[in-house]
């Protein structure tokens, strides 16, 4: 009974944690600012495509082109950002390096892998690449907190998913460089230098990411808004290997939104579909 109870309060949880604020849970995705991008109601057919969809890279981003190919012959670009090398593109592919499926659903689960299109619409994949429950993202490893994670999971070959600490590694080292933090009232933010020029609705706030969207992206890292299986907020979350309560629903992940100012670190429950970006090993 006790475990029933743990696992509907948690259910509960997740609808508090569907964007950085609990009250950003209501907010309907503002797409007139982003080319190419439909927030409708899609076909469900599985995309497949090439390239680089994303992208405005300022001079300060250290970029490569064409950096992996999936199995699905999607090809990523990636930056380089300190000693670490990330996708600039959310991963969209449609099967493990194996070859083998993942499927596509529009239900939660936590012990099957599944992906989402973003906004109910495949013709977001291209941009935005599918959402993916932590089944999916981990493909069968187990919780991991090194640095690197060491879980290939479902990255192509000689990538792999990104722990916790190897994001607080990407955020830290953002805060030691002067281009890419915004320092307002002698605050060090980070959140601009990694979200995209395009698809932030406007904000108050010198430095939020949607207050002169002009002066994102320093890092070439090209967030942009995917929402959440199931939730059309504007707002990304991204997965890491690591976990986050004893009871294994929670991972740790984190979330970029239009009035942040910094990569924010928050719990999601692993049954929830959302964003992921791999890491060379």
């Amino acid at each position: 009974m006790k475990k029933v109870i743990l696992l509907y309060m948690m259910a509960v949880l997740s609808m508090m944690f569907i964007s950085c604020d609990k009250d950003e849970a209501n907010n309907v995705h503002n797409n007139s600012n982003y080319d190419n991008f439909d927030g409708g109601s899609g076909s469900g057919e599985d995309y497949t495509g090439t390239g680089s969809a994303n992208q405005d890279y300022p001079a300060t981003a250290i970029v490569i082109h064409n950096a992996v190919t999936d199995i699905d012959g999607n090809r990523y670009d990636a930056v380089r950002i300190g000693d670490q090398v990330w996708m600039a593109e959310n991963l969209r592919t449609t099967h493990y390096a194996n070859g083998e499926a993942i499927p596509l659903v529009n239900t939660c689960s936590y012990l099957y892998p599944c992906r989402y299109t973003p906004y109910d619409n495949i013709s977001n994949v291209a941009t935005c690449g599918y959402l993916y429950n932590w089944a999916a993202v981990m493909n069968g490893a187990n919780s991991s907190s090194d640095n690197p994670s060491g879980v290939q999971g479902i990255c192509p070959a000689g990538w792999h998913v990104p722990s916790d600490a190897e994001w607080t590694q990407l955020s830290d080292y953002c805060l030691t460089r002067e281009e890419y933090i915004c320092d307002s009232y002698g605050n060090n933010n980070n959140a601009k230098a990694l979200a995209s020029k395009h698809g932030w609705s406007y904000y108050q706030g010198e430095c939020s990411i949607g207050y002169d969207t002009n002066t994102n992206n320093a890092t070439g890292f090209s967030v942009i808004p995917t929402g959440q299986m199931g939730f059309f907020g504007e707002f990304t979350f991204f997965w890491s290997t690591t976990n986050d309560d004893e009871f294994d629903l929670e991972t740790h992940c984190r979330c970029l939104s239009p009035e942040r100012v910094n990569l924010i670190r928050i719990s999601v429950l692993k049954n929830e579909g959302i964003s992921v970006r791999c890491v060379r090993d």
